[in-house]
């Protein structure tokens, strides 16, 4: 049953919801995150709480292009949704994200979830995304792939020089 008063009904969210993990399964598996920025409104704003808050479309798009392109963001060909909700009296959405990181060689799932909110804002387009999570969990998670990486002898000299810097 529809909410009363809500701007969106479940169905346009849900839709507008696949639609964002259809693309974003596409930009990943190119890697042309570029296009990651046309999901959103032009004056949108992306939370992200280690980096920092972008607002707008180009801002996130520089952001995400830079982020994605380097070490550990490269490594990360899958963003499964493990649960989502549908708050449709806020129009929005709260998933789980996993960010999958490519297998180093020893058939381990590797990567570290966070919570994501999107808020739509009508045409399949969304004016806010807020990843909440624990950077020490992905900075464990990804030191452990560097480690079976190396091990393996897929150990990349971005991932060396990573590791390097951040690894305990």
């Amino acid at each position: 049953m529809p909410v009363p008063g809500a701007p969106y009904s479940r169905d346009e969210l849900e839709s507008a919801f696949q639609h964002y993990q259809d693309e974003v399964d596409r930009i990943a598996g190119s890697g042309d995150w570029a296009r990651f920025a046309d999901l959103f409104t032009e004056d949108a704003t992306y939370v992200e709480h280690a980096y920092g808050t972008f607002s707008g479309r180009e801002e996130i798009r520089a952001w995400i292009v830079r982020t994605m392109t380097a070490f550990p963001g490269c490594e990360m060909p899958r963003f499964p949704i493990t649960w989502h909700l549908v708050d449709e009296e806020r129009g929005r959405i709260v998933c789980d994200v996993y960010n999958q990181m490519h297998d180093p060689g020893d058939g381990q799932p590797h990567g570290a979830s966070n919570i994501t909110i999107l808020t739509y804002a009508g045409d399949g387009l969304w004016s806010c995304e807020e990843d909440v999570y624990n950077p020490a969990t992905f900075l464990r998670a990804t030191t452990r792939w560097c480690r079976a990486a190396r091990e393996h002898d897929r150990m990349t000299p971005a991932a060396e020089q990573w590791l390097e810097m951040f690894g305990s």
